[in-house]
């Protein structure tokens, strides 16, 4: 068992073997001493950092911070730096109440692509930490940007990326979000080295015009799994039908946030809400072990309908304009 433990110490601590060393030293003195070492990751019990989970000695991952007392917290943590990988705008004027910096590296429940990684990983590698890495609630996408990141930059072996999902609580319906773990690979500094990031505090949102890009993707997924009675299609069995209903939930629900965020119009709220409650219903009906085809074909519809008339009131004006009325 010392050996083990040493060896998962000597993991966590790559750049500082010496640790290693002098635990073996202590331990040999004292016979007596059995406290065992702290594994990682660790729970940090918190009411304002949601879901909050100590991942390496510099590095937390958790939700969105819950009002002044989680930034006092984080400070007392010792925390210099937030990173936010949630599509909603940071609360940088706060953060920087208690001196902390914010930046805004945001990313979706598909996964995170290449850049994306490479730029947590420059962030850990560059900016002051301790870490704080956040999405709204902490379980999905946070600590799989903290593991792939701590990967990235050596804090953690690739074959433990996964693990920091499961101990989180990643779902495994988010398919996406666990290939980019599996996949997790540390980067050569050399590769941090080319790169240049401004690390902003707040970062440009995708246009919606992106934003529509990606629903009618995923619409067009629905429809081929549709054809095929609500199964995977023959020549698309990566497309699995709850999970892709799954993905056009969360879009959803960050275009909603968004748009209350940005105090968008009524109308254009009550579009997004409509189509969060359609793609709710449309996952459920997908996960029930009783297929239920007609029932999602309607559901389908309705979401089909919604986004027709979003349309005709928002896509074919200035959109800005249209969705600030």
């Amino acid at each position: 068992m010392l050996g083990i433990r040493v060896r998962f110490a000597y993991q966590l601590f790559p750049s500082a073997a010496f640790v290693a060393g002098m635990s073996l030293s202590i331990l040999a003195c004292s016979a007596t001493w059995a406290q065992p070492l702290v594994s990682m990751p660790s729970r940090i019990e918190s009411n304002s950092l949601p879901n909050a989970y100590r991942i390496t000695p510099d590095v937390i991952s958790g939700g969105q911070p819950d009002g002044e007392a989680a930034y006092q917290e984080l400070s007392a943590l010792g925390v210099k730096t937030i990173i936010s990988v949630d599509g909603a705008a940071p609360n940088v004027a706060t953060a920087l109440r208690y001196g902390l910096r914010t930046v805004h590296i945001p990313h979706g429940y598909d996964g995170i692509s290449r850049d994306r990684v490479i730029q947590l990983a420059k962030a850990l590698r560059d900016l002051p930490g301790p870490f704080y890495i956040h999405c709204h609630h902490g379980k999905h996408r946070s600590p799989t940007a903290a593991a792939v990141a701590c990967v990235a930059t050596g804090r953690l072996q690739p074959k433990q990326a996964v693990s920091i999902l499961r101990t989180a609580g990643t779902s495994p319906d988010y398919q996406g979000l666990y290939a980019t773990a599996q996949a997790a690979q540390e980067i050569q500094g050399a590769v941090l080295d080319a790169i240049q990031v401004d690390f902003p505090g707040v970062a440009k949102l995708p246009a919606m015009a992106e934003a529509m890009v990606a629903l009618e993707h995923i619409f067009s997924h629905l429809q081929a799994i549709e054809k095929s009675n609500w199964k995977s299609p023959a020549d698309h069995p990566d497309l699995k039908p709850a999970h892709e209903a799954l993905l056009l939930k969360e879009h959803y629900t960050e275009m909603l946030r968004t748009a209350l965020n940005e105090k968008w119009s009524q109308a254009f709220v009550a579009s997004m809400s409509e189509g969060l409650t359609a793609a709710e219903q449309l996952e459920e009906l997908l996960r029930d072990s009783i297929a239920q085809p007609q029932s999602a074909s309607a559901v389908l519809q309705r979401l089909t309908a919604n986004c027709k008339s979003c349309h005709r009131q928002f896509r074919d004006q200035p959109l800005v304009e249209s969705i600030s009325k």
